[in-house]
C-alpha cells in the first residue's frame, strides 16, 4: 500500500465520496504537489480499494446529474487506514528532489549550462515560493482548510526557503547564477 492509498482512504475516513470528488479535493487541496498522485491514479485506487474490501460503492443520483458510484470506508477500511497511517509515519523520511539528479551531474557541463540549470532550478524554486505564497495567503483564514493542511504548506514553505538558501550558497562556486 502507498501513500495514495492514505490519501483516498483518509478523505473517504471523514465524508463519503465519489472518485471525481476526490479528485477535486487533491486538486484543491493541492496535494499532487506533495504526493505523487494523478487524476487517473485516483479512479484506478478506488477500483482496488474496492476490490480489496477497504470501500465500499453505492449508486447516487441527484436530480437531473446522472449517476455516480459514491463510495465509503468498510470495517477492513477503517482499519487499514489505522494500520497505514502506523505504518507510514514509522518509515525512515525520505526528501526526493527531481533536481537532485541535475546537480550530482553538473561536473559533465560547461560552465555555462551549469549556470543555465542552475538558473532554472532557482526560477522553479521562485515559482513554487510564489505559489506557496499565494496558497498559505488565501487559506490561512479559511474555515474549512483543516490545521494539518495548512501545516504541510507551512512545511513546504520551510523546504523552499532551504532550498533558497543553499542556491545563494552555489554562488561562490557558479559565479553568474
Amino acid at each position: 500500500m502507498t501513500a495514495i492509498d492514505l490519501i483516498v482512504l483518509g478523505m473517504l475516513k471523514k465524508e463519503a465520496l465519489s472518485a471525481y470528488d476526490i479528485q477535486k479535493l487533491v486538486e484543491y487541496r493541492n496535494i499532487s504537489k506533495w504526493v505523487k498522485i494523478s487524476t487517473p491514479s485516483i479512479y484506478k485506487k478506488v477500483i482496488q480499494l474496492e476490490e480489496k474490501g477497504f470501500i465500499k460503492s453505492h449508486v447516487k443520483k441527484e436530480g437531473k446529474m446522472p449517476e455516480k458510484a459514491v463510495y465509503s470506508l468498510t470495517e477492513q477500511g477503517e482499519k487499514e487506514f489505522e494500520k497505514l497511517m502506523l505504518e507510514i509515519a514509522a518509515k525512515s523520511v525520505n526528501i526526493y528532489l527531481d533536481f537532485n539528479a541535475v546537480i550530482v551531474n553538473l561536473d559533465s557541463l560547461s560552465q555555462e549550462n551549469q549556470r543555465t540549470c542552475l538558473a532554472h532550478i532557482e526560477n522553479n524554486i521562485r515559482e513554487l515560493k510564489s505559489f506557496l505564497e499565494e496558497n498559505l495567503s488565501a487559506k490561512e483564514n479559511a474555515p474549512d482548510i483543516p490545521e494539518n493542511g495548512m501545516a504541510v504548506l507551512q512545511q513546504q514553505m520551510t523546504l523552499t526557503q532551504a532550498i533558497e538558501t543553499w542556491i545563494s550558497s552555489m554562488t561562490g562556486k557558479y559565479p553568474k547564477l
